[in-house]
């Protein structure tokens, strides 16, 4: 495992880190992180095939993968430890986080838990094989003040429990 923070091998963290799916995360969920962070003290790493701009904080780490499908998602696995948070779109890759007892939200505030994952992952799968197949889908909406907010009511809850349960 590696500390974030500083690059260098670690054994357990005490507190949770928030990780971030970043390439398609949008800006205004980016600084509310980042606002949240320096409140709590709550590491975040940003993980992302391009180069990223973030605040310049002990407590925030941009990392950039090779190019290529899934790298970023692989590293975000590979370095995620029990009741840390991760924060995507890619519903895979909240799959793969709850299965390392993590908690994923999505950008719109949606929560990810074992209780929703499959159906979530079942219609992400059925919507690809249509739109592989020529079948024309809408795209998601344009994020809006209301994504905002109900994301920031659940980053509040989620920290809450997390913090809670790693100073037990």
């Amino acid at each position: 495992m590696i500390d974030p923070q500083t690059n260098s091998p670690e054994q357990v963290r005490s507190s949770p880190t928030i990780w971030i799916d970043a390439d398609a995360c949008p800006n205004q969920i980016k600084e509310l992180i980042f606002t949240t962070s320096r409140k709590r003290q709550i590491p975040v790493v940003l993980v992302a095939n391009q180069t990223i701009r973030a605040p310049e904080s002990k407590i925030i780490t941009v990392l950039t993968v090779p190019d290529g499908a899934d790298k970023a998602d692989d590293y975000i696995v590979d370095q995620i430890q029990k009741n840390d948070l991760v924060i995507t779109g890619d519903i895979p890759l909240a799959a793969r986080a709850i299965a390392k007892d993590c908690t994923a939200i999505g950008v719109r505030g949606e929560l990810y838990d074992e209780s929703t994952i499959g159906s979530r992952l079942a219609t992400r799968n059925l919507m690809q094989h249509l739109r592989s197949g020529g079948m024309e889908t809408k795209g998601p909406r344009p994020f809006g003040p209301k994504d905002l907010q109900a994301f920031a009511n659940q980053l509040d809850r989620i920290l809450t429990k997390l913090c809670r349960a790693t100073s037990d």
